[in-house]
């Protein structure tokens, strides 16, 4: 599912692409035939965003998707901020669900590290099952800007891959990459058989193989 936000207010807007300034766009293709056809919320620009729509990001709310008229059954789920779960160091890759080997998490690590020195992109994995996330907490911790993607994998509502994507990247990558990458590697039927850590692997990958492509009409036209 994607997310797009603008950092912004504290209401949630209907937007479009991908920043994490943010911009805020849910796509869940695992909830509906027709993911693109649904406009998820997002939050107009701004120094900083509402606790309100990080709730909905954080608490896993994600994976729901929100209607136009408003935030609908997102409103169920509690937001969660639990500092105390976050380490002690810096990390871009934060696994408290236990998804990931030490080996894993290792080249997950470098391969933001590398992308972010090759592109100034901010990739961030956060691996949850909800309500056991530092939740709101990450917003500072990973100083989440409008070149981040916020990456969250979380089964707890069958699509594993949730992203919230920053306004800068938006602008540049096709929201339909996003519900496409959703629809291959965060079904239920692939993390089911090939694991969680499999289903974060590869959807890592392939956010480093898009936004290392050159912008244009055909950029990131294929999930690999």
């Amino acid at each position: 599912m994607v997310f797009h936000m603008k950092l912004s207010s504290s209401y949630l807007k209907l937007p479009h692409k991908n920043p994490l300034s943010l911009s805020t766009n849910p796509i869940n293709p695992s909830l509906s035939p027709h993911p693109q056809s649904l406009q998820l919320p997002s939050l107009a620009s701004s120094s900083s965003l509402g606790s309100k729509t990080w709730n909905f990001f954080l608490s896993g709310t994600l994976s729901l998707a929100l209607s136009l008229s408003g935030v609908g059954s997102a409103e169920g789920k509690v937001g969660v901020n639990k500092p105390e779960l976050l380490p002690k160091e810096f990390t871009t890759v934060i696994d408290v669900a236990g998804f990931l080997s030490d080996g894993q998490e290792k080249r997950i690590s470098q391969e933001i590290a590398a992308l972010e020195k090759d592109t100034g992109y901010k990739l961030r994995v956060l691996a949850q099952n909800y309500p056991d996330t530092p939740g709101l907490a990450i917003k500072d911790f990973w100083k989440v800007d409008d070149n981040t993607v916020v990456f969250v994998a979380d089964p707890t509502f069958g699509n594993i891959l949730n992203f919230n994507v920053g306004a800068s990247i938006d602008l540049d990558v096709p929201r339909s990459f996003w519900s496409r990458l959703a629809g291959k590697y965060g079904n239920m039927f692939y993390w089911k058989e090939k694991g969680e850590d499999a289903a974060i692997e590869s959807a890592v990958m392939a956010i480093s193989t898009c936004l290392r492509e050159p912008t244009g009409a055909n950029s990131c036209s294929e999930v690999k």
